[in-house]
């Protein structure tokens, strides 16, 4: 071995050595990768395509520490493609001007065929992928990008529709305790430090890192770390303290700009619904505890409110207003409370939607309509001309007819016998639905009187202009 092979040997190594335990555990090969069966398990198109060196340009769309970045290094080892990586945070159109140049280059000499792996493509801005896109198409590279974000949202369609999507799942507790085990004994691993890791460590760790395979390897490294060796043959035992020492305050998983802050507004407002306490109490915890805005949950509420619950109990709308009040007075944490409060009573109110229908129908009448003239009866009159062109004339003062409730009109001609809001059976529209019969009631038996009796009626008192 030269001198030049011995130092590159050495830098190698000592860049081993430095890299954190997750890296240096990373699988080599399809039957090491656990918890992603339904892709790449016997039999799977992707692994056919894999093992047969038959790839196409995919998304691998999944969590952190889910293995797309794994799966993307075995793909490079077993592949007889050249590999090129790149990471959308640190890389531009010139980077990938130089790449697709070289995969020109070889394809043209000696009919190789290049890989382009883009860690978190989804950094990438829409320019970025345009100037991937055509060599993405002619085939120049076959892309593989990588991303927790949703691609549907962050991809354009144009990239994205010459992709095939695989979407990897978060790992299951049982995986990542097989992980953490080949950690532990795995000579590249924490084999050398002669680990103990008891059950009740893996357990804990297994469940608090949620599906995070990357996140559960740096908790046990760093338990075992700090861990003093015990006994004479130098051991280390992790324990259950140690781990939570480790995780101290655990980071959700969480993106407030993502998928999953809308996922998880979502579950609330639909917990919320279809009332139930409990699981829209814990949807608001998660997202408190993963640090989302309290105001935005407050304006969330104050919505649902009027759109789910409306006048079936008009309390809701003053709970949703109050929490918001109390966050914005005593801040964080304390009006946690609050909130906790306002969603109990918007999850056990009775439950409609008429007050949202309603503003439904009539902005699609606007829409259909655009501006209707204001029917001159019910129109102000401030001038003498306004008076002369028959603004107002004929309008009934209610507090002058019997029952309060004139026969007239308010809505424009075209939309005459309209009906926007239908009050539901329960709740406080129950009460609502009386007094709108009441009213109707009042106006038909106004109609039935003669005109004379009517204007009986209006002379009885000087009617004032409103």
């Amino acid at each position: 071995m030269g001198q030049t092979d011995l130092f590159s040997a050495q830098r190698q190594a000592a860049r081993q050595a430095a890299a954190p335990l997750a890296d240096r555990v990373r699988p080599r090969t399809l039957d090491e990768l656990l918890g992603q069966d339904e892709i790449v398990g016997p039999g799977t198109l992707l692994r056919r395509a894999i093992e047969t060196d038959q790839l196409i340009s995919i998304i691998l769309w999944g969590p952190p520490g889910s293995g797309k970045t794994t799966l993307a290094r075995i793909i490079a080892g077993q592949s007889n493609r050249r590999f090129v990586g790149l990471s959308a945070v640190l890389s531009g159109v010139k980077e990938l001007r130089g790449v697709v140049a070289e995969a020109q280059d070889a394809l043209d000499t000696s009919a190789r065929r290049t890989v382009l792996f883009i860690d978190e493509i989804h950094r990438f801005n829409k320019a970025q992928q345009d100037a991937l896109l055509p060599h993405v198409e002619t085939g120049v590279v076959t892309l593989i990008g990588a991303t927790t974000e949703n691609p549907s949202f962050e991809v354009i369609s144009a990239l994205l529709s010459r992709c095939r999507v695989f979407v990897l799942k978060p790992l299951e507790p049982g995986d990542l305790s097989t992980i953490l085990r080949r950690a532990v004994a795995a000579p590249a691993g924490l084999g050398p430090l002669n680990v103990d890791l008891l059950d009740e460590a893996a357990t804990l760790i297994s469940g608090a890192c949620g599906g995070d395979a990357r996140g559960a390897l740096n908790v046990l490294e760093l338990a075992a770390l700090t861990a003093a060796p015990a006994g004479a043959d130098g051991r280390r035992s992790v324990n259950a303290e140690q781990v939570r020492q480790a995780l101290q305050k655990r980071t959700l998983l969480y993106d407030k700009d993502g998928e999953q802050h809308f996922n998880l507004i979502s579950a609330l407002h639909k917990s919320l619904r279809g009332s139930d306490p409990q699981a829209a109490l814990y949807w608001l915890a998660r997202m408190l505890q993963a640090g989302d805005d309290p105001m935005y949950l407050a304006r969330r509420l104050v919505r649902f409110a009027s759109e789910d619950i409306g006048l079936a109990d008009p309390q809701a709308l003053i709970q949703a207003l109050a929490a918001k009040d109390a966050v914005h007075f005593i801040g964080m944490p304390e009006g946690d409370t609050a909130l906790a409060q306002a969603v109990i009573y918007l999850a056990s109110c009775p439950k409609s939607n008429k007050l949202y229908a309603a503003m439904g129908a009539v902005k699609r009448d606007i829409d259909a309509h655009q501006a209707l003239p204001v029917p001159l009866h019910i129109r102000n009159a401030p001038t003498a001309l306004m008076k002369d062109l028959g603004y107002g004339h004929g309008y009934q003062y209610d507090h002058n007819v019997a029952g309060n409730v004139a026969d007239q009109t308010y809505l424009p001609e075209q939309l005459q016998g309209a009906e926007y809001y239908r009050p539901g059976p329960l709740g406080f529209e129950k009460e609502i639905a009386k007094r709108m019969a009441y009213w109707q009631r009042l106006r038909e038996e106004a109609a039935a009187r003669s005109p004379k009796e009517q204007a009986a009626e209006a002379d009885e008192a000087e009617q004032p202009r409103p």
